[in-house]
């Protein structure tokens, strides 16, 4: 077999593929025997009948057809792998020659990872914010926690801000009364503005059993945008009491005696919050550094599969929310241009980082054991609120195995960059980088894992696969970050 290499971009290749029939006699023994079971030539047994009858039954050129179907693919796997290109996604392959008994040559553009160094990492300067929780903070935790042990009590007095109030509502178009827009004792906090527009000022000053109409337009339903009079009746004006922040609250709402030990277990709970909060800001703000001192062309299909990706996902959620991308995109302040273009920059940041530590990976030859995937697996499980053992059988199923092998040896090649990086807080201190399990978090880890354990064997088995240990090196999954 003789290859030729072409380059036609820094990120695309055409190679040339040159074949003597002789090197097709595996495809072509391959081909006679699936058509021997399929053809019916008399005097023959099925899957006994010799080459040149199935070539007279069939037609040569059906023959010599099928047998290129079946030696092209793993012509173009030993050629890529001879000639050492990282290939991405399929190729695009036409057949240029091919002559009966002599010679089959073929030509296969594809993508390929781009070529390009990483610059030095080693001291990169890194700044996260403070993890210390302020005072402040602290009071407004313990303000949220009091606020859900308020009680409504009677105002005794018309209605205004912040009040909670029990309503009536009713609308009519033209006169004629609205059966499917009227609602009674609903609950509703003025001032909040959540329902209609004017519904806030007409219930200001309002007393209990008092009513009044004012004129909107109605939002949703049938008669969705049309101008009504909505009538509003007060049942009960009622404030929020808050209780005393003394001892006897904070045996009340915690397992604390005193105010003092609520606070500093508020305190205590927030350093620990911030500081995974500050450990992931800085895993984040490194690679964005990373990806920022990198200049690496990229492929175009990469991209575009990583774009189509991330809004199949968003409009799937959008879809489980029941909203639509219409009012998501008014809810973001966002021209349907602007968000492609933020959702174009988002994927070719994920892409460009995908290649990078795909780069860093092999320069440092790192790679992922089992005992690693079946940490991924229950991390992840733990995300997705599946059981370890379901998400093991469902990476295996579907054929992602190879996802989670680059997804964990990309996190061992930026935890090496974590590693050689000066992190410092925004008050000039050096910021300890262990990892998010040492920080809080690593026992329900290992509860976890156990539960795991069954699942992922299977998981396991396939990492060991050299398919699987060779696609840290091929680039077949550098779309995803």
């Amino acid at each position: 077999m003789k290859t030729d290499v072409e380059e036609l971009s820094p990120t695309r290749v055409k190679l040339t593929v040159e074949v003597p029939f002789e090197e097709l006699e595996h495809a072509f023994d391959v081909t006679y025997k699936s058509l021997a079971k399929q053809v019916r030539i008399k005097g023959f047994r099925p899957g006994k009948a010799p080459a040149r009858l199935i070539d007279r039954h069939v037609g040569r050129g059906a023959v010599i057809s099928e047998a290129v179907n079946h030696a092209v693919p793993e012509l173009y796997n030993e050629a890529i792998q001879k000639e050492e290109i990282f290939a991405l996604g399929q190729p695009d392959v036409e057949v240029t020659k091919l002559e009966d008994n002599e010679e089959l040559a073929f030509t296969a553009e594809v993508d390929v990872r781009p070529k390009f160094e990483v610059p030095d990492y080693e001291g990169m300067q890194v700044t996260a914010d403070d993890a210390e929780a302020t005072e402040d903070q602290v009071e407004e935790q313990v303000g949220n926690l009091r606020e859900r042990f308020s009680t409504l009590v009677g105002a005794g007095r018309p209605a205004q801000q912040g009040d909670h109030v029990s309503i009536d509502l009713s609308a009519a178009v033209d006169g004629e009364q609205l059966e499917d827009v009227q609602t009674s004792g609903l609950s509703y906090e003025v001032g909040t503005n959540t329902i209609l527009e004017g519904l806030d000022d007409a219930i200001e000053g309002l007393s209990e059993g008092e009513s009044t109409t004012f004129t909107t337009n109605l939002v949703g339903g049938e008669h969705e945008g049309r101008e009504a009079d909505v009538t509003v009746t007060v049942h009960s004006v009622k404030v929020k009491e808050l209780p005393e922040l003394d001892d006897e609250f904070a045996q009340m709402a915690s397992e604390f005696d005193t105010m003092e030990e609520l606070r500093a277990d508020v305190r205590s709970r927030m350093a620990q919050v911030r500081r995974m909060q500050q450990l992931n800001q800085a895993r984040d703000r490194t690679l964005e550094k990373l990806v920022e001192s990198v200049d690496a062309p990229l492929p175009d299909s990469v991209v575009e599969e990583e774009v189509g990706r991330r809004r199949q996902s968003l409009e799937q959620q959008l879809s489980q929310s029941g909203l639509t991308k219409e009012s998501y995109l008014e809810s973001q302040g966002q021209s349907e241009e602007e968000f492609e273009e933020e959702l174009k920059q988002g994927a070719t940041s994920a892409v460009k980082a995908g290649f990078i530590l795909d780069q860093i990976a092999i320069d440092e030859e790192l790679s992922a054991g089992n005992d690693e995937l079946t940490q991924y697996v229950v991390e992840q499980a733990q995300q997705m609120g599946v059981s370890p053992d379901q998400l093991a059988n469902h990476l295996v199923e579907s054929n992602q195995i190879q996802t989670a092998y680059t997804e964990v040896v990309r996190a061992k090649a930026l935890d090496l960059v974590m590693e050689k990086a000066t992190v410092t807080d925004e008050s000039g201190n050096v910021v300890e980088k262990e990892s998010a399990d040492e920080a809080g978090g690593a026992e329900a880890a290992v509860d976890a894992e156990a539960a795991a354990a069954e699942g992922a064997e299977e998981l396991e088995a396939e990492a060991d696969s050299p398919e699987v240990r060779d696609s840290a090196e091929s680039g077949a999954e550098a779309g995803r970050s």
